[in-house]
């Protein structure tokens, strides 16, 4: 059976006026990623790799264009279908980790329960921390933690949410070289179990080992390609 596209974007455009200039930050952009596939996204800055970042966030609404996750086209949707569908489907990765440092490792895993007023149980959170290899680390103060321990905190906390499409922005930036391909192994573990990653980084030994590379400049895409190193 062929795999499911899990996300799928048609001509998507998203212009922003600044003054009297109409800026292009996307300007026409197809691509597909489907379940299990582990992409990233490279290009220069203002090249429209945080503007597509939002857009599949469900973080902003595009000019026009069709942007499906799944089978629903979002880019029509109100602020609060699009706040549904990110709780639902979408788990973020940030550089700067953005956790809670006086919480414990549980703690910051459970806040997202929390904020969607969802059950928190016990064995699932352990479960999640087991897959990222920190269930022995679950009730030390995040403040407490090396930077790729904390990275895999926010792994774990982008998971809770059961997430269709995990979004990761410049996920290795502040590790050393040996951490960060760590935590790409993690990626790909979680990809292999159906998990669609999404990562945009300057860092091209890391997009060589992910499946495929879309290169994006000028608010379009250039090239797409695989990876001859993906592993």
């Amino acid at each position: 059976m062929e795999d499911k596209v899990i996300l799928e974007a048609k001509n998507l455009k998203k212009y922003y006026r600044r003054g009297s200039e109409i800026v292009k930050a996307l300007n026409g952009v197809d691509f597909k990623i489907k379940e299990g596939e582990i992409v990233s996204i490279v290009g220069p800055s203002g090249s429209g790799k945080t503007t597509l970042m939002n857009l599949i966030g469900c973080l902003d609404r595009a000019t026009s264009g069709s942007l499906k996750i799944g089978s629903i086209n979002i880019t029509s949707l109100d602020e609060v279908d699009l706040v549904k569908i990110r709780r639902g489907n979408i788990g973020f990765v940030f550089q700067r980790f953005y956790l809670i440092p006086t919480l414990t490792v549980r703690e910051n895993l459970e806040l997202p329960l929390i904020f969607a007023k969802k059950k928190i149980i016990a064995k699932e959170i352990l479960d999640i921390l087991k897959e990222v290899r920190l269930e022995d680390k679950a009730e030390i103060p995040v403040k407490y933690l090396s930077g790729g321990d904390k990275q895999r905190t926010g792994i774990a906390r982008a998971l809770v949410n059961n997430p269709k499409i995990l979004i990761a922005d410049e996920p290795t930036g502040r590790l050393e070289a040996r951490v960060g391909m760590q935590i790409l192994e993690l990626f790909l573990r979680l990809s292999k179990k159906g998990l669609a990653v999404f990562i945009a980084t300057h860092d091209l030994e890391l997009a060589q080992a992910t499946q495929r590379i879309i290169h994006l400049q000028d608010g379009r895409i250039i090239t797409k390609e695989k990876s001859d190193l993906y592993y």
